[in-house]
């Protein structure tokens, strides 16, 4: 496989990336996102959500390779420019389904956005958030008392889910985590597992007094009254990883290290 004529080069606005991106294209001949069959992101974990969120926002989706010359990098291969085409070559594909948020806020207004990683509902002020929580058809929580909630996917569990103490989700493993933040009431509950079929659903109690957002990613949608989170089965994206970094493989070894 050689690059030239078949991959776009994307990269984060840090001076880093920017170097690498100067870089690499001394050494390949990159195509417009348009005609490409694949891109090669340079950035960070967020810079890489940026990226499928806007291949979203294009309908046009392709498979991604990123390197990370962000922090983290959960999302991300090891930045090493030598031997590109031989990476990309026996790289493993990844699908991811996103979640779609659903929100309504106080005003009226909806506002629906996919989410890779996760969907946050995150109290406004110093008082708690009281939200009533659904799963299936079924109010489940009638007054969860808390900082916040998130229902993560399985490539977002290792972020803020694991942050606030959710379970690590391997890859293909067709749930959910439902995580509360900070839980006041109920007392004992630390969060659900649930299958990824299953309608999430929040209405926020005292919204006025008590004002919640909503994020899904990096989307914040402020002053909620509802929001409905369930899996978008229209959506796949693709992620590439070298085999010895693949996605499912660093997912599963997390929840061992300490």
């Amino acid at each position: 496989m050689t690059i030239d004529g078949k991959y776009a080069l994307v990269a984060s606005p840090t001076e880093e990336a920017q170097a690498a991106d100067t870089l690499l294209r001394e050494r390949h001949e990159f195509v417009d996102l348009k005609e490409a069959e694949g891109v090669i992101a340079l950035g960070g974990d967020g810079f890489m959500l940026q990226t499928l969120h806007q291949m979203l926002a294009d309908h046009r989706i392709l498979p991604v390779f990123g390197m990370n010359l962000g922090t983290v990098g959960f999302l991300m291969n090891e930045w090493r420019p030598d031997g590109l085409e031989k990476r990309l070559d026996k790289a493993k594909t990844f699908s991811v389904t996103p979640l779609r948020m659903d929100a309504v806020t106080i005003n009226g207004d909806t506002v629906s956005s996919p989410a890779i990683n996760e969907v946050s509902l995150l109290r406004e002020t110093r008082q708690t958030a009281k939200l009533e929580v659904m799963a299936g058809d079924a109010v489940v929580i009638e007054e969860l008392v808390c900082d916040g909630v998130i229902v993560a996917t399985p490539a977002g569990s290792t972020a803020y889910n694991l942050s606030a103490r959710g379970p690590i989700l391997p890859m293909g493993s067709n749930l959910v985590a439902l995580t509360p933040i900070s839980p006041f009431r109920p007392r004992r509950w630390r969060g659900a597992i649930l299958p990824d079929t299953t309608r999430i659903a929040f209405r926020v109690l005292e919204p006025l007094k008590r004002p919640v957002s909503a994020v899904a990613d990096q989307r914040e949608v402020r002053d909620v009254a509802t929001v409905e989170v369930r899996l978008d089965t229209s959506l796949t994206l693709s992620l590439m990883f070298d085999p010895e970094h693949a996605l499912d493989d660093r997912i599963w070894r997390e929840q061992f290290i300490v």
